[in-house]
């Protein structure tokens, strides 16, 4: 599974609700058992945003949890990055460990 969020906030907790949405909105897959891993990237012009990445994560995967995954605790990787990009956006990748992307 892979989305991008345009835009960048620097209060992560705008995050969680709009990721909630959008999942309870439009995605149609049951949560699944088993080790997921997740690539959180946050693309930024110029300057980096003080955005606590940690703060992003917890967010991004409490707005996923129950729609991929049944718990956070199935996370057994999980990459939080900043680097700068052609616009703010936030783009995250979820995978079945061993897997590809969720479709």
């Amino acid at each position: 599974m892979e989305i991008a969020v345009d835009g960048i906030t620097t209060q992560a907790r705008y995050y969680k609700p709009l990721v909630y949405e959008f999942f309870r909105k439009e995605f149609r897959v049951r949560p699944r058992w088993g080790d997921f891993e997740v690539d959180i990237r946050m693309e930024h012009l110029g300057e980096a945003p003080q955005l606590d990445l940690d703060n992003l994560a917890k967010a991004l995967l409490d707005a996923i949890k129950g729609f991929v995954f049944f718990d956070d605790v199935q996370i057994a990787r999980l990459l939080a990055e900043r680097a700068p990009g052609e616009r703010d956006r936030i783009h995250i990748v979820v995978r079945a460990r061993g897997d590809g992307p969720i479709s």
